[in-house]
């Protein structure tokens, strides 16, 4: 694999830095000795080589932009004393064998439904989450609709994170 490739594969396995090359917000040098130092691949490469091969890259990269909704067709409701259940017919929620149900314990679960919603929105929500210090319990999506779970104090933090994010 040429080295150019090599580099691609190395920002395609670094979602944060293909976000920052599509914003056009990065020191490609210091990206280039980011990549050197942690890609086995690209150990020893010439820095200025990989830089050139960052700057190609990021020209052929489409523009950063978040998931766009519309806001007017955008509805984020919380629900509180989510927790887990054994009624696969109650759940909101399920993720491997855990199923959350509403009044089944201390969870507070937001819900984003709406045009333009979807697993996208919901990376672009978590990572907005994760930057205000707010621990995800659960999340899911589908085309259409997103929800996430977080401890019952964080519930109204979520709630305005989330609508900030998504509409």
């Amino acid at each position: 694999m040429s080295l150019a490739a090599e580099t691609r594969a190395a920002v395609r396995a670094r979602p944060f830095l293909r976000d920052a090359l599509r914003a056009g917000v990065v020191n490609y040098a210091a990206a280039a000795r980011h990549l050197e130092a942690t890609e086995d691949a690209l150990a020893g490469s010439d820095e200025e080589t990989i830089t050139a091969a960052l700057r190609r890259y990021a020209e052929d990269l489409d523009p950063y932009a978040p998931p766009a909704a519309d806001a007017d067709r955008v509805r984020v409701t919380m629900q509180r004393g989510l927790g887990p259940t054994d009624d696969p017919d109650a759940a909101l929620l399920r993720v491997g064998d855990t199923l959350l149900a509403a009044d089944a314990g201390d969870l507070t679960a937001v819900t984003a439904t709406g045009d333009g919603i979807g697993p996208r929105a919901l990376a672009y929500a978590v990572d907005r989450l994760d930057g205000e210090g707010v621990a995800v319990g659960a999340a899911g999506a589908t085309d259409g609709g997103v929800l996430v779970v977080v401890g019952a104090r964080d519930g109204p933090d979520t709630l305005r994170i989330v609508e900030d994010a998504i509409a």
